[in-house]
């Protein structure tokens, strides 16, 4: 689909939760909305293969899910393209979002490009994405009861989502290759003392393996003694997720971590130009949680224009 307006009300960089509950908002409330996405499989939800902790739609397909909200979207008018965005121009009062295709016109932004997964580096690893292989024990933990798991990481993330899969889990491995682990104090003491967690230090994980589904990982010790560990479920925290804001070229302020810096209203440090999603870093990379800052974004653009037009119009009075 191409694009019909010269210049839209509202830009949407990002077609995943945060992004298509944000343009459901705006075209809603009668701006005229346009979302650049790369394509319903490119995000981290498009490529789960099930969710049940999506308010109000149990056990659905991620790419259903995210099908679900941009049709939503697109009723009340919002249009949808597939396309690349390689950088932006927020100097002007209509900023310029320039593509691999052309160049659209906005006089307002959300940026809810996400985040991005280092590379496959286990072997097997890409075979069972959504087949045993996660990258989100608060997604999908819960499917795992009774079953016996494996971690692969040392930071915080991997102790969090690791302690987390004890709730559900028989038994977790947690496989490290460095000889300690370099996580918070407190959240290496929790999951020492945790009777389901069995902790493999200086330990690499070579091959993710099964049929059907996963059902093995062949692990090396630092003697390069090589074991297979029976597991259903392997959640890997290895290099974590940096968010997608190349195309900004530095004009917005990111904290030492590369996350957008926003306000309350999500709103980042130029004007007129909002963050959401995965973006922030600030909480927890759920589905639920990015579709609600799509809407906080969505309400607060509309009054940010409103308030443009309004004060536009005393000017001319």
């Amino acid at each position: 689909m191409k694009a019909t307006k010269e210049e839209y009300d509202v830009i949407v960089i990002g077609g995943g939760p945060a992004g298509s509950t944000s343009s459901m908002y705006t075209s809603r409330a009668n701006l005229s909305t346009l979302v650049i996405d790369k394509g319903i499989t490119s995000g981290a939800l498009g490529s789960t293969s099930k969710i049940s902790n999506f308010p109000g739609v149990p056990n659905i397909k991620g790419t259903d899910l995210l099908k679900n909200i941009q049709e939503q979207a697109k009723s009340f008018g919002a249009e949808f393209i597939s396309d690349k965005v390689i950088g932006i121009d927020f100097n002007n009062e209509i900023k310029s979002i320039y593509t691999n295709n052309g160049v659209y016109k906005g006089k307002s932004l959300i940026l809810a490009s996400g985040s991005m997964g280092r590379s496959n580096t286990i072997e097997g690893e890409m075979k069972f994405i959504g087949r045993g292989v996660s990258y989100c024990a608060t997604c999908d933990g819960a499917f795992y009861k009774d079953a016996v798991v494996a971690v692969i990481g040392n930071n915080d993330e991997a102790l969090e989502e690791l302690l987390f899969l004890t709730k559900f889990a028989k038994k977790v491995y947690l496989i490290n290759k460095f000889k300690e682990l370099k996580a918070k104090q407190e959240l290496i003491e929790k999951v020492k003392n945790n009777q389901k967690v069995e902790i493999l230090n200086e330990t690499k994980p070579l091959e993710i393996r099964g049929n059907m589904k996963l059902e093995s990982i062949l692990i090396s010790s630092k003697e390069n003694v090589k074991e297979e560990l029976e597991v259903s479920g392997v959640f890997v925290y290895l290099q974590g997720n940096k968010p997608i804001v190349d195309y900004t070229m530095g004009q917005i302020s990111l904290n030492d971590k590369g996350c957008v810096n926003v306000n309350s209203n999500m709103e980042t440090s130029k004007e007129g130009v909002f963050a959401i999603g995965d973006l922030l870093c600030t909480h927890p990379k759920q589905a639920a949680i990015a579709a609600g800052d799509g809407a906080i974004a969505a309400i607060a653009v509309d009054k940010w224009l409103n308030k443009k037009t309004n004060a536009t119009q005393d000017w001319k009075k």
